[in-house]
């Protein structure tokens, strides 16, 4: 089982490179430059923010277009705003929201409940293509050393490009949700591929579900299986605001946010723009860090980053482009 990934590690991991370089140039030796992605940026959490970040990493994304968000459950205060999301779609020509059915019972554990979950959080201004309400399909796993597959829902398979739209906030088992649990999650179909990523019992004991490091690998590989399958055709945008502890899923018991909103990271590489957007969460003022700190380190949150490292979904050195 891998050790929790801690946020002194996590620094630890970043001095050591940075001692790397500095010891090459001290040797005479020309260092080897990190490759580096762009993550842009900007503070206006609007439409208009939102297709300016949009237009600067768009070029991959066309043909019939899926728009990955997370629907959450019924009245869940903290979900993106909808004219945001809506003007993103009307944006796309052939595009839909895209979205799975559930592992745990709630208001999206049924094709039918999380069509009226829809209907109630304002979802239904355009098509919503609910992935596996025909069933799933496996996947290739390239490289995972949990999964060799992935059960994601079928309806994954009729688009060429994706746009993973991401409220990015903490979560009670992953410690924080950003773009790779969006997908990770969200495109798991709910009977198989939740159910494996979760490494569930056949029962509905959320105790036994898998927890910690382990589960953040699980996450990682499924996430994997979906930006394999889509290539250079999928972007990244997290919107970093209403930062609640608490995913969407925990609807209207999700705590209220103490972090102020900061703004909108988009990339076309998945690590980069998770690591840009904890990054920036880790410089907020203690007081608004804290709880948000305690939950992604208390259930391992940052192996999520470094697991993407080892299995080369990005770079987690970026340069940020402020708009």
């Amino acid at each position: 089982m891998s050790k929790p990934f801690s946020r002194r590690t996590f620094l630890k991991a970043g001095a050591a490179t940075v001692g790397a370089v500095a010891a090459a140039r001290l040797a005479g030796a020309a260092p080897v430059e990190a490759p580096t992605s762009t993550v842009y940026f900007t503070e206006d959490i609007s439409s208009a923010g939102l297709l300016k970040v949009f237009a600067q990493i768009r070029g991959s994304v066309s043909g019939k277009v899926a728009i990955k968000i997370h629907t959450g459950e019924p009245h869940g205060p903290n979900i993106l705003p909808r004219d945001m999301v809506k003007a993103l779609q009307q944006s796309i020509p052939n595009s839909a929201l895209v979205e799975t059915n559930t592992l745990y019972k709630g208001g999206r554990f049924t094709t039918e409940e999380h069509r009226k979950t829809i209907q109630t959080n304002g979802w239904d201004f355009c098509p919503v293509d609910i992935m596996d309400e025909d069933g799933a399909v496996m996947i290739p796993v390239k490289g995972g050393k949990h999964f060799k597959e992935m059960s994601v829902g079928r309806h994954m398979l009729n688009y060429d490009a994706m746009v993973v739209l991401t409220h990015f906030k903490g979560h009670a088992m992953g410690g924080f949700g950003g773009s790779m649990k969006n997908i990770a999650i969200g495109c798991a179909d709910g009977p198989i591929g939740k159910k494996m990523v979760h490494a569930a019992p056949d029962n509905e004991d959320y105790s036994k579900w898998l927890a910690g490091a382990p589960f953040m690998e699980n996450m990682v590989e499924s996430a994997k299986a979906t930006v394999d399958h889509f290539g250079r055709r999928i972007v990244f945008i997290n919107v970093l605001r209403n930062m609640s502890v608490d995913c969407d899923c925990a609807g209207v018991r999700a705590a209220p946010p103490k972090a102020r909103n900061l703004g909108i990271l988009a990339s076309t590489d998945l690590l980069a723009v998770d690591k840009a957007s904890i990054d920036m969460v880790y410089k907020l003022p203690e007081a608004e860090l804290h709880d948000l700190r305690e939950r992604i380190e208390s259930r391992s949150g940052l192996r999520q980053i470094s697991y993407m490292k080892e299995l080369k979904m990005g770079n987690d050195s970026y340069k940020l482009v402020r708009l």
